[in-house]
């Protein structure tokens, strides 16, 4: 999380207007979802993979990072879609009888599970391109511009915030405890993260409370207020943009 904000902020297309980084992260996510080829997400999974390593100057090495971690989770849902599980042998590709039932792969289930990964992926690095190369307080204020309700913006400032305090507040405890010999063995690991997590509820709430008695002395009425930079609009971007999606959009029209 605090290489998402720090690359956020220093990246290559950080000049770049972010309704038109909004736009285009937007657009191909939905295209990308509303997909009825595997050529399609693919295209744009490399699409995004380029604009953020080659474009906004992002390593390769953290892209893939924090590809890795949707990964493992995409893996085990598309593994339920394509094994299937029947009393009838009759249609599967890949099968194994296993007292008297059926577990194995139909090839229907297959394509589709395969389609479900990349359309996944797809639509996570159109995320990660706005995420690395957005800040916070720019996407908050595109919001308030499409007319969000306060009430959401805000809430989406203060978790954000907060993570980088759950995080700091967990670092700081764990390194303590290692210190102090808190993980040398599975028992004292188990041990120690237990005490991690009911102190660390404990701090993070007055951390909470030490936080709102920060904005009500700044006179905090109910309405958090960011400085943001004003950004030249480039048509060229623009249409830049629709030369892009043009062919996703065709691309998925005639594979329909």
């Amino acid at each position: 999380m605090i290489d998402i904000d720090c690359y956020a902020y220093s990246n290559h297309l950080k000049t770049v207007h972010p309704s038109e980084k909004s736009l285009f992260a937007m657009l191909t996510m939905v295209i990308c979802i509303t997909s009825p080829t595997i050529i399609t997400p693919l295209i744009i999974l490399i699409l995004m993979a380029g604009a953020i390593v080659l474009k906004a100057g992002i390593p390769t090495r953290v892209f893939m990072k924090l590809l890795v971690i949707p990964f493992s989770f995409l893996l085990i849902s598309v593994l339920t879609i394509a094994f299937s599980i029947s009393t009838n042998p009759s249609g599967f590709w890949l099968a194994q009888n296993v007292n008297g039932f059926v577990i194995g792969i139909r090839y229907p289930e297959l394509i589709k599970a395969v389609h479900l990964f990349f359309k996944s992926l797809g639509a996570i690095s159109c995320l990660y391109f706005l995420a690395l190369t957005t800040p916070i307080t720019e996407l908050i204020t595109i919001l308030h511009k499409i007319k969000v309700p306060y009430i959401i913006t805000e809430l989406m400032a203060l978790i954000y915030r907060f993570i980088f305090v759950f995080l700091d507040t967990a670092g700081t405890i764990r390194r303590a405890q290692s210190s102090r010999l808190g993980y040398i063995s599975m028992r004292s690991s188990y041990r120690s993260l237990s005490q991690l997590f009911s102190a660390l509820l404990g701090k993070v709430f007055l951390k909470s409370r030490e936080l709102y008695d920060a904005m009500s002395a700044r006179c905090y009425t109910g309405e958090i207020k960011v400085l943001t930079k004003k950004y030249p609009v480039s048509l060229k971007n623009y249409f830049s943009i629709v030369a892009l999606e043009i062919p996703l959009i065709l691309l998925n029209l005639l594979w329909r």
